[in-house]
């Protein structure tokens, strides 16, 4: 049995296609930006449902929960067609709350006052209208200390949030649900890079059978750990006419191991071979001066020399070999943080996906990368559209084996 999965801020669909692995079936898909939404929707055009029919997807949230009567329409729509929903995930936009996201571009802005962090409250509604078996809130770690405004309490903003979802179902003849949370790093779910998200889970009252004492532990799966190393991960990707071509576009080697193996295989699955095409491996242009500091950090282990160094931010090497706590780095939306382990430059777009676990034939649409502030739009004007290119798809989204983690000990118990 797939169970019906409502996939809420989608993103470019990394939540999504975990779940989908583990046993459910996007049927409605939310996001606001178009270039996400196109990236989800192009990598779902076999599916048993048609995803690209208008009533399969929308763009922003808050249409639809100003009217309650759209809220109910949407829910019968849905029964109708698939009968009981199975899960409600969503992941509202993190600008706001992310240390680093808000410095940048919500400085001089209180957190309240930033419309995107009341999403959450959008969410609930949702849930409390399509009444899920289950639902998955997930977000930044810094949403557990964030305060409200600078007088505010720290921790405040995550207290409002598990008070509004633990009100979900409260209304009469609404069912309820019992939730519980916990800051989890992708590192032990499989995922090469050390990403910490904090998951809330809530499971309907009715189907929760079984006595669980530790809410937390019972409702989030347990660490698996099994994160590949960087030269494990990427080394078949490395082409050795790198400095001559500006993109590869056939795979220069044969796969080396069973990491790779998973990427390469296609939907059909088939393993790719050496000299099958490969997407997404245009190479930045870098100047000279860039390529030297890089080579200098490739051959003195890391450090940058004095000289080219910024009060921009810290770039750091990516090392070929973990240390033995693991992965040590957070794949960001801003892909010149990190130096290849090997080549003077920064990863591709297609390494950039790797990181997050996506297979080699998942697509991205929109523009390869673009500006700070046309990634964040213009607050300080009341300008909230930004535009949402490749490398800020792949860094927003939830690593796919540890959305597949979530999703298979969801599954065992509300099946």
């Amino acid at each position: 049995m797939r169970f019906p999965l409502v996939d809420l801020f989608a993103g470019c669909g990394g939540l999504s296609l975990g779940l989908e692995r583990a046993g459910f079936t996007s049927v409605y898909v939310n996001e606001l930006h178009n270039d996400a939404l196109e990236t989800y929707l192009a990598n779902r055009t076999d599916f048993e449902v048609d995803l690209a029919d208008p009533r399969r997807h929308s763009n922003d949230i808050r249409k639809i929960t100003n009217k309650r009567q759209s809220v109910l329409d949407l829910a019968n729509y849905l029964n109708a067609q698939h009968g009981e929903l199975g899960l409600v995930v969503g992941g509202p936009p993190c600008q706001g709350f992310s240390g680093i996201g808000h410095r940048r571009t919500f400085s001089d802005l209180a957190k309240e006052d930033i419309p995107t962090n009341h999403l959450y409250e959008d969410m609930a509604i949702m849930v409390d209208e399509l009444q899920p078996r289950a639902f998955i809130f997930e977000n930044v770690r810094g949403l557990l200390s964030a305060r409200w405004n600078a007088s505010g309490e720290k921790g405040e903003i995550w207290a409002d949030i598990v008070r509004t979802f633990s009100s979900v179902g409260e209304r009469r003849g609404k069912k309820q649900y019992r939730i519980g949370w916990s800051l989890v790093y992708a590192k032990d779910y499989g995922v090469p890079q050390n990403r910490p998200r904090v998951v809330l889970v809530g499971i309907r009252e009715d189907i929760l059978f079984r006595s669980v004492s530790d809410v937390a532990s019972g409702l989030i799966p347990n660490p698996i750990g099994g994160a590949p190393d960087l030269v494990d991960l990427l080394g078949d990707l490395i082409d050795p006419e790198w400095g001559e071509v500006s993109e590869t576009i056939r795979y220069p080697h044969g796969v080396q191991n069973k990491v790779q193996e998973d990427l390469r295989r296609g939907r059909d699955g088939t393993v790719s071979r050496k000299g099958s095409f490969l997407t997404e491996m245009e190479y930045s242009k870098h100047s000279a001066d860039v390529t030297a500091k890089f080579s200098y950090m490739l051959t003195n282990n890391g450090k940058i020399p004095k000289h080219f160094q910024t009060k921009k931010f810290a770039q750091r090497l990516m090392p070929a070999r973990w240390a033995e706590s693991g992965p040590s780095i957070t794949a960001t939306s801003l892909p010149d943080d990190y130096v290849h382990f090997s080549q003077p430059r920064i990863l591709t777009v297609r390494e950039w996906a790797r990181l997050q676990t996506f297979p080699d034939w998942y697509k991205f649409s929109g523009k390869r990368t673009t500006g700070g502030r046309r990634r964040a739009g213009d607050p300080s004007v009341g300008d909230w559209t930004r535009e949402v290119p490749k490398y800020t798809q792949i860094g927003n989204a939830v690593p796919v084996l540890l959305a597949k983690a979530l999703g298979e000990h969801i599954r065992e118990i509300i099946d």
